[in-house]
């Protein structure tokens, strides 16, 4: 899993850099030429796609969280495992779901403003502008940052999950379980 989701959240962080650098491009909103509608509908179509793919890595972390404490869970009560493995594995999970929640409510609230300042749009406000670049910055940073903390308490969870798989073949061996 720390593979997959490395490479889901460095393309999706890739996508939101490139949308912010379509974004920043866009000239003067006053102008309503052919070049600032492409540009608008580049920045559009890039951000929505990114917004998207962001989206879906961090429900990708979240499923795989509750899918290995679930696991877990059940694993250690087989096996008679204790209850610590469950207590990392929930301690790593939520490890991590804070920075996603607001990575989410981060990516959505960037769209809003998003919408609010298009040119296009019959009412557009001027200050909304502002105030999409800078959430634009925080989103594009608090989701690389929420990457990395994801893909941490990934890895350790994966470590986790490993010893948990050697202690169950330790006590199947003992048991004469394996052949």
């Amino acid at each position: 899993m720390n593979r997959i989701f490395l490479t889901l959240s460095i393309v999706s962080n890739v996508g939101l850099a490139v949308a912010f650098g379509f974004g920043l491009s866009i000239g003067d909103p006053s102008q309503a030429d052919a070049i600032l509608r492409r540009s608008v509908s580049l920045h559009l179509l890039t951000a929505l796609g990114a917004a998207l793919l962001a989206l879906l890595v961090h429900a990708v972390a979240l499923t795989y969280f509750m899918g290995t404490g679930r696991w877990i869970e059940e694993t250690c009560e087989a096996y008679r495992l204790g209850p610590d493995p469950r207590a990392q594995n929930i301690r790593l999970k939520y490890r991590a779901i804070p920075g996603m929640i607001v990575c989410i409510l981060l990516i959505m609230t960037t769209g809003a403003f998003g919408a609010m300042s298009d040119p296009g749009a019959e009412r557009s406000a001027s200050w909304s502008s502002q105030i999409h670049f800078l959430l634009a910055c925080v989103t594009l940073g608090g989701n690389v940052l929420s990457s990395w903390l994801e893909w941490s308490a990934i890895a350790d969870n994966g470590r986790l999950v490993d010893s948990v798989v050697q202690e169950v073949k330790r006590i199947r061996a003992s048991r004469g379980l394996d052949s």
